[in-house]
């Protein structure tokens, strides 16, 4: 099951400065409880018997608030600092030094309206958003900003702001402590997928190996019969159209969909990078491409090629807006059309994402190994809509994490081709390509169907200290 967290806690700061109103600190919590709620989010907030009107204002304000934030430290995946009025900027930035959370965070400041401008009534909060961000600044504490400088907390601007944010934080979260696991030897021809263990220790992030050879000995312990063996061919089976398939192929796959499931399962694994040729052909007379699919379908994602930092760009992508994500090549040109290009895999793509999967065979792959034991490759176009596309990379050269990421569109212009594949739009996509070649990025890109290119450029480059590139 994806550890990917689906509904999200924030700790919630109310900043207050006494000479302005103090009835818009209680109006303020009285809205943000109704937006929370109604977006299903959780909050930790302080309430109106712990500082006046749960607001913070003071130094001992801060050190309430933030105690409340350690009690629930493991609890919280983001920060959102809502501004009714000018607030207290140092009371503010103290209670997020104190609290010790690494999470990302968000400023909200409330808009005034033009006919309560006197003493009564006055928010001044334009201003005051401004001071606590450079105090912010002053703390080292990074910080997201809504969309308009100011906005009603009550409003479907903020509304979408914080819901751009939750994704910011699931992003985050689901990155932070993130284990990959590597399955077999990476295939000698592909040095482009090369990448530094030590480099992702940096963010945190582990890698797992487990050796083909030891994949090979626990299927041999398996019975056709196995209750475990026939609940894998029946998502196998439930994936894509698997009526070409014979049924002792299928019970192959399953039996290797057991064992790759239970070291999933053993080890804490969030995400897998396979050796999908050609041990498993040779050994098994199979692909492992349908059983990535389904894993990448339940949002633990499963790159080809042992390709670890692609793994990790498809985590991503499913992560900010839990919704399958896929690996491809960035394949051919799309005749003379210099925005438009193929992106083609063998067969691992998620089904969801495809027009009528079905299950064949690597007829690329079948030519040296033979097509006969090729079974299990995926075949399905891409579905049209939008399309985000993100890409990690570590740089053993400069000793960096690396990313890009942008948008674009899955287009159903003709194509006459196996695989999975798809035509994707991106605008300036020479420029794109240009980039990819002069960074050393890898000739692989991980992809779904969402609209997700800033929220990833936000998690990575603000909150992760991955320098990413937003291609426009």
């Amino acid at each position: 099951m994806s550890r990917i967290p689906q509904k999200l806690t924030m700790a919630v700061i109310i900043g207050n400065r006494g000479f302005f109103p103090s009835y818009l600190v209680a109006e303020a919590r009285e809205q943000a409880v109704a937006l929370f709620s109604r977006l299903g989010i959780n909050t930790i907030m302080l309430n109106e018997t712990q500082t006046e009107l749960g607001g913070v204002e003071t130094r001992q304000d801060a050190k309430i608030c933030a105690e409340l934030f350690r009690a629930h430290r493991d609890e919280i995946h983001g920060v959102v600092v809502l501004l009714p009025n000018f607030g207290d900027e140092k009371a503010v930035a103290e209670t997020l030094r104190l609290s010790g959370l690494n999470v990302p965070v968000l400023v909200q400041a409330e808009e005034d309206n033009l006919d309560k401008m006197g003493l009564a009534t006055r928010r001044d909060s334009f201003c005051g958003k401004i001071s606590l961000c450079n105090n912010l600044r002053q703390y080292g504490i990074p910080f997201t900003l809504t969309t308009q400088h100011v906005c009603a907390l009550s409003g479907e601007v903020f509304a979408r702001d914080l819901q751009r944010f939750e994704q910011i934080c699931r992003v985050v979260s689901s990155m932070r402590g993130v284990r990959v696991g590597a399955i077999g030897a990476r295939p000698a021809g592909f040095n482009t997928v090369r990448y530094s263990e030590k480099l992702l220790e940096r963010l945190g992030i582990a890698v797992e190996t487990l050796d083909l050879s030891e994949v090979f000995t626990r299927i041999k312990t398996l019975r056709d019969d196995d209750i475990r063996v026939d609940e894998k061919r029946r998502l196998l089976v439930d994936n894509a159209d698997a009526s070409a398939i014979p049924a002792d192929k299928l019970v192959t796959m399953a039996k290797l969909f057991v064992v790759l499931s239970e070291w999933v399962t053993a080890n804490d694994i969030d995400t897998t990078a396979i050796q999908c040729w050609t041990s498993l052909q040779e050994n098994l007379g199979i692909n492992v491409c349908s059983i990535m699919s389904v894993m990448s379908g339940q949002l633990m994602p499963s790159a080809c090629e042992v390709d670890v930092m692609g793994a990790l760009s498809m985590y991503a992508l499913a992560s900010a807006n839990m919704s399958p994500a896929s690996i491809a090549d960035w394949n051919n040109n799309f005749g003379d059309d210099r925005n438009k290009c193929v992106l083609f895999h063998c067969g691992n793509f998620a089904s969801a994402s495809l027009e009528s999967p079905k299950m064949g065979t690597a007829d690329i792959i079948g030519t040296t190994v033979g097509k006969e034991n090729t079974c299990g490759a995926v075949h399905g176009r891409l579905k049209a809509g939008a399309l985000t596309y993100f890409r990690l990379s570590t740089d053993d050269l400069t000793g960096e994490i690396k990313a890009y990421v942008g948008a674009g569109q899955s287009v159903d212009d003709p194509l006459d081709t196996v695989g999975c594949r798809a035509v994707i739009a991106v605008p300036n996509l020479e420029n794109l390509l240009a980039w990819i070649c002069r960074n050393g990025f890898e000739h692989h890109v991980a992809m779904n169907h969402a609209a997700s290119a800033e929220i990833l450029h936000e998690a990575f480059s603000r909150y992760l200290g991955v320098e990413t590139y937003l291609h426009h």
